[in-house]
């Protein structure tokens, strides 16, 4: 059984927002299966199907991006998961806009997300596709830039990412993270 978690705030107020990637590449996935997110507990909404074989539990924590680890750490109870079963898929300002780049493990790099799920899950150990959205061109507090939205030009890379990300889950569910890696850190 795999865990795939999209990181970003609920609400219409941060729909495609930097900070919501991780909500789009969850939304990109299930749009693919023609599945829907119909289950609310844990604090989030999510779906559990079978996807190349494999149970798969796709879920958007309801928690806002900083508490993200509260929604998943009683999920993965539930579910008997361990950390190497979890991908979190989410926004990362140290890579440009529209690159990809998979991780088996690593520290939070000042995500607060990434800070709640190291937290709550007691480990760094955990898989990662991060996904680029680049730093302020302008002076501009980091709050103000994570929660704008995408412009124009951006929203090309951002679709291409998000594409790119579900497939790297779908992926996963018929290889090691470790292959997957391979594949999709080009």
């Amino acid at each position: 059984m795999k865990l795939i978690v999209g990181l970003g705030n609920p609400g219409p107020k941060f729909d495609q927002t930097r900070h919501n990637i991780g909500f789009m590449a969850i939304d990109e996935l299930v749009s693919r299966q023609n599945w829907k997110l119909n289950k609310e507990k844990f604090k989030g909404v999510y779906t559990v199907e079978r996807l190349n074989g494999e149970k798969v539990i796709i879920v958007k924590p309801m928690t806002y991006m900083n508490l993200s680890g509260e929604c998943v750490r009683p999920l993965m109870e539930y579910y008997d998961l361990e950390p190497e079963d979890v991908v979190v898929i989410y926004d990362d300002m140290d890579l440009p806009t529209g690159k990809v780049r998979l991780r088996q493990k690593g520290g939070h790099g000042g995500h607060n997300g990434i800070r709640s799920m190291i937290d709550q899950l007691g480990t760094k150990e955990f898989n990662r596709i991060r996904l680029g959205i680049g730093k302020p061109t302008a002076p501009m507090s980091v709050t103000d830039y994570v929660l704008g939205k995408f412009d124009g030009e951006e929203q090309k890379f951002v679709s291409e990412a998000v594409v790119k990300a579900a497939e790297a889950c779908e992926a996963w569910t018929d290889k090691s993270f470790l292959e997957v890696m391979n594949t999709f850190n080009q």
